[in-house]
């Protein structure tokens, strides 16, 4: 039999399992990130998107890609910010292609403009550590 004694004992902290992490708040929350290395890596997923400057069409994909890769386990937020990121610029890859296939090269440089701007914010509000997200419409979102 039990004594009551041992059932209302504080439990032992080295027996006790931890705390289950603490999940990543919804994006467009008003929550913000503060943790500032996650805030820098999640700012580093976007700008990375500049590497299509340097590789043409594929570059800022590539660079997104192995930040988020590299930090999404270590950081809920930079897993979050970081797939918001690849999307982009899966999507602004799409555009950027069939736009210039459509037009004629003629949409290109506002498409370009356009998702400069954007990334530019995103980069801005990831280094404040706000839960970013694109706006609707310029960005698919292959990877959830």
């Amino acid at each position: 039999m039990t004594d009551v004694s041992e059932a209302s004992a504080a439990p032992n902290p080295e027996t006790s399992t931890p705390a289950p992490p603490v999940p990543p708040a919804d994006p467009g929350s008003d929550a913000l990130e503060t943790d500032k290395d996650a805030q820098l890596w999640g700012m580093f997923c976007h700008l990375a998107g500049l590497g299509g400057i340097v590789i043409p069409v594929i570059g800022g994909i590539i660079g997104s890609l192995v930040i988020w890769l590299i930090k999404k386990d270590q950081y809920p937020f930079v897993d979050e910010q970081g797939k918001e990121a690849v999307n982009f610029q899966i999507t602004l890859c799409i555009y950027l292609v069939g736009g210039g296939i459509i037009t004629a090269g003629l949409l290109v440089p506002v498409i370009g403009i356009l998702g400069l701007i954007l990334l530019i914010m995103a980069t801005i509000k990831a280094k404040e550590g706000q839960h970013y997200r694109y706006p609707k419409g310029t960005n698919f979102r292959f990877i959830k």
